[in-house]
């Protein structure tokens, strides 16, 4: 069976075939989750954001003139709700991370990831990095989960958060810089983030 690309199901649902908008729903929606809630912090509140970015996506279809790919336009929604979320109830709640969810953050100028793979790493160490992440403001926050944890490149960031291309980068370098110290704040020793690496 020949799977629809983007494009096309955007074109069909424009054209009044609505059930073509659930095979995208299908193909976003835990990425789309997985982002409002590395940014918002909460999973229920990552819940109501997905829905809402759904909604808003499906209402506003029929003005999405394709100028960039879908996941980017998608996603941009998902992005700006969820910070305007953040911002409003200023929340700062950590992130639960679970072993079979596994986080890439950048610790000391490396990747290191946190769950699958490095479950020698101590809860305690995870809570600490959450709490670090959790500690980032909303805009840096969203480069670092945009670019370490969905593997976005600078352009498509840039796409997602309609900011230039040298913003995304000096956003990201300076996430990464404001990581690595609230995790030294925290006491994660260089051994305990060598572990994570």
């Amino acid at each position: 069976m020949e799977v629809a690309d983007d494009a096309t199901l955007v074109g069909q649902v424009q054209s009044g075939r609505v059930a073509a908008f659930a095979q995208l729903v299908r193909r976003y929606q835990d990425r789309v989750y997985n982002t409002c809630r590395r940014v918002c912090g909460n999973d229920e509140e990552a819940c109501d954001l997905t829905q809402e970015t759904f909604f808003k996506a499906f209402r506003s279809i029929g003005s999405y003139r394709q100028k960039s790919a879908f996941y980017t336009w998608l996603f941009r929604i998902a992005v700006n709700l969820a910070l305007t979320h953040r911002q409003k109830h200023r929340l700062r709640v950590v992130s639960q991370l679970t072993d079979d969810d596994p986080l890439s953050i950048p610790v000391a100028g490396s990747q290191a990831v946190i769950g699958g793979e490095a479950r020698a790493v101590s809860v305690e160490t995870r809570e600490c990095v959450s709490a670090a992440l959790a500690s980032i403001d909303a805009d840096h926050r969203a480069v670092l989960v945009l670019r370490d944890i969905e593997g976005c490149d600078y352009e498509q960031i840039a796409g997602i958060l309609d900011i230039p291309k040298g913003t995304v980068k000096s956003r990201v370098h300076r996430a990464r810089v404001a990581l690595r110290d609230a995790l030294e704040r925290r006491g994660i020793t260089n051994d305990e983030r060598d572990m994570a690496t």
